[in-house]
């Protein structure tokens, strides 16, 4: 067997979130369509999933034709089948995760993030298939009892905390 591996570099739009995830069958673009129109409907997103049998072809959608382009070019530079990518702007992964998960194609989810990304990938003879990501950087230290104030202090001026 012939087995390699790869970094790959993922862009994506400032200011969105991505999140990257497996899944498993040819409708889960509506329907994970659907769980950000219904959840945020104030986002623009773009969805698209890489079919991985059939034509295998990236299927999209989206109420943000830049999110949705943006989505096919990640999920081309990726090159792997059964991926789905949701960019998001106007709303964060926190807001949508719980539902993703919950939504009866999704496998797993690899990341939810707006930090630099890379996917590590291995390639066979028959395709290629995600291993795991890289999410932004290496810790540099622990927090202080300053820091943590600060963090306290931040979720509760946007909201996420009384």
């Amino acid at each position: 067997m012939q087995l390699e591996i790869h970094d790959v570099k993922i862009d994506y739009p400032e200011g969105c979130n991505i999140i990257l995830g497996q899944t498993h069958f040819i409708k889960t673009a509506e329907d994970l369509y659907e769980v950000v129109a219904t959840t945020v409907p104030q986002a623009s997103f773009g969805i698209a999933f890489t079919e991985a049998s059939g034509p295998c072809l990236i299927r999209s959608e989206g109420n943000d034709d830049g999110l949705i382009r943006a989505c096919v070019t990640v999920l081309k530079a990726i090159g792997a089948g059964h991926v789905f990518c949701i960019l998001l702007r106007d709303a964060y992964p926190i807001n949508i995760l719980n539902q993703v998960k919950n939504c009866p194609e999704v496998c797993q989810i690899y990341c939810a993030t707006a930090n630099p990304l890379q996917v590590i990938v291995a390639s066979t003879l028959q395709g290629w298939g995600i291993l795991g990501v890289i999410d932004g950087f290496a810790p540099k230290g622990v927090e202080s009892d300053e820091e943590r104030q600060e963090r306290r202090n931040l979720l509760r001026t946007i909201g996420y905390k009384l």
